[in-house]
């Protein structure tokens, strides 16, 4: 608010020395002028002054140390334009990553579908990631070209190596649903499990299992062309299209921070800073999601492992 301070007439007969009367009056008049430009400057002045910092979650799709040098620009663009702290926590593996989002640690959170359609109590979903310039990923067995197997029916008695964990959307929950399609339940095929997703292709390709089970564009992986030769892997069926990884934020949140947030995140392709932010973070773009958006990986989620089964 902006006061301008007015200069009293004076009259002829009139003194110019004010009474004690009237010095009161003014200094009371002072007094409320001075009180309510210090409100104006608290409410104007940044809520982060006051505020804990944000901690922000990441999946551990990759290591700590890589997970860190990824992250950070995003990590300190986002403390500068929000004027508040964020930390950035990263997991050692993914069961010490899915007890943090349980026990809601994060205040924002980047991680797989399955990991929100689980935690949508908790967390509202706000954006999803764009990688190689696709909004869209899809789950995908795999076999040797060499191999003989053309039908997924095919894959009964055989050995299956799948990508990460039984929370993998794209590695484990995808494949498993195109096994199911096919007539196929676990026990009907034999399961193991590679360190990450490109690893379960590389075991495909060294024999380790006669299929894999990973995301569709794995094969082009510039990791998995260096370590094999792709020419010599194919994919035995796909899934639909579904939205990429989801960001997150807990539900409690301000619905202005959150939005704030959001705003942030979308806008990222809009300056060079962010697009160089997006590259550092191995990402062409990130796009605006709601919980409508997952309802697709929620009916598949439901039908291969219904809540009943999750891991404790």
């Amino acid at each position: 608010m902006l006061y301008r301070h007015q200069h009293s007439p004076v009259y002829p007969h009139v003194s110019s020395h004010p009474r004690p009367v009237m010095l009161l009056r003014w200094a009371a008049i002072l007094l409320l002028v001075v009180a309510s430009l210090l409100a104006d400057a608290l409410t104007l002045a940044p809520r982060a002054a006051t505020q804990e910092p944000l901690t922000l979650g990441i999946l551990p799709r990759r290591n700590a140390t890589l997970t860190t040098e990824l992250f950070t620009p995003l990590v300190e663009y986002l403390s500068k334009s929000l004027g508040r702290k964020i930390q950035l926590v990263t997991s050692k593996d993914f069961d010490s990553f899915l007890q943090d989002v349980k026990d809601e640690r994060f205040d924002i959170v980047h991680y797989n579908q399955f990991h929100y359609v689980r935690s949508s109590v908790q967390y509202r979903v706000i954006a999803h990631n764009r990688e190689f310039d696709r909004s869209t990923v899809a789950g995908a067995l795999y076999v040797k070209k060499d191999s003989g197997i053309t039908r997924v029916e095919q894959l009964r008695g055989k050995t299956i190596i799948f990508g990460g964990g039984q929370d993998a959307m794209m590695s484990y929950i995808l494949p498993r649903y195109l096994l199911m399609q096919a007539g196929l339940q676990p026990g009907d095929y034999r399961e193991i499990f590679a360190k990450s997703p490109p690893n379960s292709l590389i075991g495909l390709y060294y024999d380790e299992a006669q299929a894999s089970g990973a995301g569709d564009i794995l094969i082009d992986l510039k990791v998995v062309k260096d370590s094999v030769d792709t020419s010599q892997l194919t994919h035995l069926a796909v899934t639909e299209q579904l939205l990429h990884l989801p960001w997150a934020v807990r539900r409690t949140m301000e619905d202005e921070d959150a939005a704030q947030i959001q705003a942030l995140l979308i806008g990222l392709e809009a300056s060079q800073e962010g697009l160089a932010i997006l590259k550092q973070a191995q990402m062409t773009g990130i796009g605006i999601a709601n919980d409508d958006s997952y309802a697709p990986h929620r009916r598949i989620i439901d039908q291969v492992m219904p809540p009943s089964q999750d891991r404790p």
